[in-house]
């Protein structure tokens, strides 16, 4: 199999690090399923107006059923499902507190998305991957559970969690051919970012007081990343996570 015949689902991929995600994937040769919410029909006709293969459709990362729709989806068009990015999450919309103003329900609500999604996603993909006899996995976690950022303790428990899960899940589906791996974000100038001010500001302390190379971090510094995860020169990497942050933290 060519790294350029791929199909990968991206969740979260209409917006944001997400769209770039689908468009670096997809302008690399792949074949791209947009997973989201909102707009995943809309994105999709971005990357087909540039001569791209993509296909949209809206999903609920939490919600089995969607998820099946998904994979069906993208097995139907493309003819399997080959790679799995799962990058929905909660982030953005959420307000900086200490922990003990943090809400039970709100709480939930975040590692609802933040990692049943993930988990619910994976075990809709991997019997087409085993089918196949291959497999990628990436999730995308953060640094911030590294770091122990304050303020956002279940963001960051949630991201702790995914870096956990990535670990474990790829000893489980080695035997498969599947690799599994995280990507960790540092602080990026996503468009949620941009639209709230005290990320903004949040991003400001972290470039001046704590990131080795000094400018503001991109969603498209993370794509090199990513294309490199699913292609043939990482076949024989597993259970990582890599941090794209600018050298603000060191695994």
């Amino acid at each position: 199999m060519t790294a350029a015949s791929r199909v990968i689902a991206v969740t979260g991929g209409a917006s944001g690090i997400g769209f770039a995600f689908s468009e670096a994937l997809a302008r690399a040769g792949h074949q791209v399923v947009i997973a989201d919410l909102r707009g995943a029909a809309e994105a999709a006709q971005r990357l087909q107006a540039q001569g791209l293969k993509a296909i949209g459709t809206q999903t609920d990362v939490v919600k089995p059923a969607d998820v099946a729709g998904m994979v069906e989806q993208a097995v139907k068009a493309f003819g399997r499902l080959d790679v799995l990015v799962n990058n929905a999450g909660l982030f953005t919309t959420l307000a900086l507190k200490p922990f003990d103003q943090i809400s039970d329900a709100e709480w939930m609500r975040v590692m609802e998305v933040n990692t049943l999604g993930p988990f619910v996603c994976a075990k809709a993909v991997v019997p087409e991957m085993r089918k196949n006899g291959f497999g990628r996995i990436v999730n995308i976690a953060s640094t911030t559970p590294i770091k122990g950022t304050p303020n956002m303790l279940h963001y960051v428990a949630s991201k702790g969690a995914v870096i956990a899960f990535t670990r474990s899940l790829a000893r489980e589906l080695g035997k498969d051919d599947i690799t599994v791996n995280a990507i960790a974000p540092g602080f990026t100038l996503s468009d949620g970012v941009l639209d709230n001010d005290l990320h903004s500001k949040m991003g400001d302390v972290v470039r001046k007081t704590s990131r080795s190379l000094q400018r503001d971090q991109v969603p498209e510094d993370l794509v090199g990343a990513l294309v490199f995860l699913v292609s043939d020169g990482a076949g024989f990497i597993t259970g990582q996570t890599i941090a794209v942050d600018g050298g603000s933290v060191f695994i």
